[in-house]
This record gives C-alpha cells, structure tokens and sequence, in this order.
C-alpha cells in the first residue's frame, strides 16, 4: 500500500500573535498532536528562514510572529528551545548572522520568550560524508545533532538560481559561515548544487516542517522580489511533501524546480502529489494567482519542452547579474560573498568569464544593486513586463 504524507494548509490572513499561535496548534492537532512530535522537557531547536539582515516587511526571512508563536507552544510543553541559523554571504570577512539576528527581529523573541540563540558559524561542526560524492567530506553546524527534536520554520519564496525555496533548501543555512560559498562552487551546475542540498537533508533528521506562507515572496527572490500576500501556513513532518503542495500552489511544475527533482530521485521523501493528503482549512491544493516566477525559469527548467528549445534561445533570453553603480553602497557583501571572486572590488565589474551563475551577489545584496538583466537588448524589450 502507497504511503500517505498529510499537508495541513490553514488560512491565516495576519501575523496577529494569537491567530498565528492557534493556527499552527491547529494544524498540528489535524496531523496527530505534538506529543506525536515532540517530547515534553526536551531540548528543541529552530530552523527558521534567516538568509541575511532583512526586516520582516520585507518577506525575505521567517517572520518573527511564527517563530515567537511556535517557541511559545513549547514552552508550554516545557521544552528548551535553541533558535539556529548561518546567514549567507559575507561582511568584512565574516559571515553577517549576529547582525541578521538583531535586523531580523529573532534576538528580541528570544530575549522574550527565553529561548537561546545559536550562531551556526560559532557552535562547531559535525564531519559527514555526503551521499552524493560531490565532496569528499561536509560540514553541518553541531547543535543539529545535540537538539533533541528539530522543527524546520521556512518561508515561501522564489529563488533566481534554484527558482523555489520552501523546506529542504532551508536546510543549506545548517552549513556554518563562509563554507557555503565552498559548496556553492562545487555545486555550480544546479543538478550538483541540487544534490549538495540533498545531502543535507538526508544528514539532518528533521522532525516537523512549518511554513511561513502567510506574506510570500514572488518575483526574483529569495531578497529581490516582492512581498504577495497569501495568506496561508503549511505543517507537515515530511520537508518533500510541503514544497511538493507549496510549489503546486504557485503553479510551479515540481520537475522543474532542481533540488526538489533531486529529493525525489534519491527519495528523500514523498515523491509524487498523488501521495498526499491535503487537511486544515482545505481538503485540495489551493491556487493562487499573479505570483510571478523568476525570469531564470527557462535556464533551470528541465522539462523536455524546454529541453529542445533551449540550444536555440538561451543566449537570447538569458540573464545575467549586472551591479548598479547608482544603487551600490560599496559594503563589499557580493565582492566577499562569490565563491568563484567573480567581483572585482573597486570597479565592481564581474568577470563573466569566471562567473558560475550561482546568483549569490543578487541574493545577499543587501541594497537590491545586483540587478538581473537580459543579455539581449532586444530580449529585454520581448520579455521584460
């Protein structure tokens, strides 16, 4: 008999602290309670969404209202609860988590409802040896294997160079610091950088995955694009079956999304949307409309339709990164962050030659200078909006 995975979707038209709060103690409820997930007096640990100093208006990392309300509920339970995260890129040398910490409003819950921060890029890291073969040998930050119980809290997003992130790309925060631009080399084609994700999942043991849908972000995320109200909260303790319905929500064909391609061949989990079963507020996936996928679709698409037509308009409509002299602050972050030293410093002119597409200088910008520009004037005029 196939094996059923349960998607709760819950509408939730606010970040109002106590609608949010027995939103998810409802969805949770519907999927068995959270004695069946977590142990009272344990030690848990947070995954949100903390890509970089973003606020929260801006829709680029978990709201602090989900955050506040899911540590609030274990309280109640008794446990201690850690809140975990590496941001990406790179300030001065370092990676910018302690700022993202503070910019993201996740020090003030913490402080509030007595929770205890780790910065991934300090705590130590655990040695694994990735299934995929890509690396001889990956480093993960160490609370992951000292948490009793994980619950992964990631927020719905496009993404210029994976073209979606939800639940298992959330987990590439679990690597510390500037290790993740050594990755982001490795994986430069996006079926490697897919399965480099892959590994990290099926490392960590993720115990309960909820989703902040409740202000998406569509356009050229996962930092440049455009807060869409959505008005929904997706629970399910399968990471594959939440992005399988999240991205079904947005009219996203799952096979062209890369990581989650990858998931499925090395069955990381549910493989298919007829495995499901959709509870909460609706008992079928919902569609929304006008969310706009990144421009990049094409380059990462992996359809045979696209397949074929590829060799003969990708230089025509492809993209690249382009820095806004009028925009750029000179922070240095993109410069710091490419993992191939793309960048040059002082003129801050990429060198397309040795640029590996990974998008990180439009993703950690912290300005919104990296901009993505058609490499045809002319395709600019056809496909631009």
């Amino acid at each position: 008999m196939e094996k059923k995975y349960v998607v709760a979707i819950m509408d939730c038209n606010s970040y109002d602290f106590e609608k949010v709060k027995n939103k998810i103690n409802e969805g949770v409820s519907i999927l068995g309670g959270w004695e069946k997930f977590i142990r009272k007096n344990s030690t848990v640990l947070l995954k949100p969404n903390m890509i970089g100093p973003k606020k929260p208006e801006e829709a680029a990392t978990t709201h602090p209202v989900i955050l506040q309300a899911v540590i609030r509920i274990l309280r109640e339970l008794e446990c201690t609860v850690w809140i975990g995260d590496s941001s990406g890129g790179a300030l001065g040398g370092n990676s910018p988590t302690k700022q993202s910490f503070e910019v993201t409003g996740f020090l003030d819950v913490a402080g509030a409802e007595e929770a205890k921060l780790k910065n991934f890029d300090t705590e130590g890291a655990v040695k694994i040896v990735p299934e995929s073969g890509l690396a001889d040998e990956m480093y993960i930050a160490k609370p992951l294997f000292e948490a009793e119980y994980i619950i992964n809290l990631p927020k719905l997003k496009t993404h210029v160079a994976a073209l979606y992130t939800g639940a298992v790309k959330n987990m590439f925060g679990c690597i510390p610091g500037l290790k993740k631009a050594e990755y982001h080399k490795i994986g430069a084609k996006p079926d490697d950088f897919a399965n480099i994700i892959v590994d990290i999942n099926k490392a960590v043991n993720i115990n309960l995955n909820i989703m902040d849908a409740i202000v998406a972000m569509d356009g050229d995320g996962p930092t440049g694009g455009s807060p869409y109200e959505m008005h929904k909260i997706l629970i399910s303790d399968d990471s594959m079956a939440m992005d399988i319905v999240a991205t079904n929500i947005i009219n996203l064909d799952v096979n062209d999304v890369p990581i989650l391609k990858a998931g499925i061949k090395r069955k990381l989990g549910c493989e298919n949307v007829s495995q499901i079963e959709i509870k909460g507020d609706y008992n079928s996936i919902p569609k929304v409309e006008n969310f706009r996928i990144p421009r990049t679709k094409m380059r990462l698409s992996g359809s045979k339709a696209a397949g074929l037509i590829i060799p003969l308009v990708l230089d025509f409509i492809k993209t690249k990164p382009v820095i806004n002299a009028n925009k750029c602050k000179q922070c240095n972050m993109c410069v710091n962050s490419c993992p191939v030293r793309a960048i040059d410093k002082e003129s801050k002119k990429i060198d397309y030659n040795k640029c590996i597409e990974c998008m990180c200088c439009h993703e950690l910008c912290l300005y919104h200078a990296v901009e993505l520009r058609k490499n045809n004037k002319l395709a600019g005029i056809i496909c631009d909006e």
